[in-house]
């Protein structure tokens, strides 16, 4: 009986002293909302298929809702279609447009990037070997920040989108190897900061932080799991951030971090644009925006990019929604 007791006291310090670290552990400074920046990510797929007129959308971003911080995406298989055969057209019209309203460009370059399928190869690629492939990925971001990096207003390079997040979207086996060597690349040819993403919700963080000037996480609170075949909504407190920062910070040390994706659209079994407007709902209403953003004040980051620019635009233009567009000029 003796030995029970002893045994429940030792089972109730040890309860006590790690409820003390996770609470130590979920500290941090959270900013006054002041302090706090928001810019967004623009993708020209998205906007296309949404049927958006995507360069009127993308105008709208810079001089409607004043944006001045935008992620943008160098899709390969936009860029070189064809073999050696290179369109840079949208992207330079997208580049040139954001530096003169005077807004801070993240290009993101990679073989996976912001957007369905996650991976966005050019199907040429599909019929050369895997070391051809890797050659080819490398000539690719060697040409794309060689062309982009005397614009001043690049103020980083993302290389490649959640790498770690490894079962999502159509994409083959991640290849750490390659992905440094692709950092490396990057590095070797500009010396702006290096941003490396990773899934808030789902990864672990620090294989990407330990690779990062800049570390980026995704932030969502609704979804919709094809596993489970229903709408989820994750139980978690903006402590939950805090905690996996602290512990992150222990082996790594970016410089900086940041809410490169921050749920500002929904997210359905289907593209939301075949939902009808209450299933969309479950996963983003105005109410669910605004709480999005308070939650995410509360995380103890100061700078995010919100997801679901297009989607905004794509209310207002086509349903004459115009309330997510309102609610989001508030915080440009």
């Amino acid at each position: 009986m003796f030995k029970i007791i002893k045994r429940i006291r030792y089972f109730y310090v040890f309860l006590i002293i790690f409820l003390f670290l996770i609470f130590l552990l979920s500290r941090g400074c959270i900013y006054d909302k002041e302090d706090l920046s928001y810019g967004v990510t623009f993708s020209l797929k998205q906007a296309e298929s949404l049927g958006l007129d995507w360069q009127e959308t993308y105008l709208a971003i810079l001089n409607d809702l004043k944006v001045k911080k935008i992620r943008l995406a160098a899709y390969w298989d936009e860029i070189e279609g064809e073999k050696d055969n290179y369109s840079w057209e949208d992207l330079d019209w997208q580049v040139k447009k954001a530096s003169e309203a005077g807004a801070e460009i993240i290009l993101a370059v990679g073989g996976r990037l912001p957007r369905w399928p996650e991976c966005h190869f050019p199907r040429w690629i599909e019929n050369v070997s895997q070391e051809e492939k890797k050659e080819q990925l490398l000539e690719y971001i060697e040409l794309t920040v060689n062309r982009y990096k005397d614009n001043k207003n690049i103020i980083a390079w993302q290389v490649e989108n959640e790498p770690f997040l490894i079962n999502f979207g159509e994409c083959p086996k991640l290849d750490k190897d390659l992905l440094d060597k692709e950092i490396a690349l990057v590095k070797n040819l500009d010396d702006r900061p290096i941003i490396i993403t990773d899934s808030g919700e789902l990864s672990a963080w620090i294989p990407a932080a330990r690779r990062a000037d800049i570390f980026g996480t995704t932030m969502y609170r609704d979804t919709y799991s094809k596993l489970l075949r229903s709408y989820v909504h994750y139980p978690i407190e903006p402590g939950f951030f805090r905690f996996k920062k602290n512990i992150t910070r222990i082996f790594s040390n970016p410089e900086k971090w940041v809410v490169i994706e921050l749920q500002a659209e929904p997210w359905g079994p289907l593209p939301f644009q075949e939902l009808p407007k209450t299933e969309r709902d479950i996963t983003m209403s105005l109410d669910k925006f605004k709480d999005m953003i308070d939650f995410s004040h509360k995380t103890g980051f100061k700078e995010f990019y919100l997801w679901g620019v297009e989607w905004w635009h794509w209310e207002w233009q086509v349903n004459g929604d115009g309330r997510f567009w309102e609610e989001a000029r508030k915080l440009f």
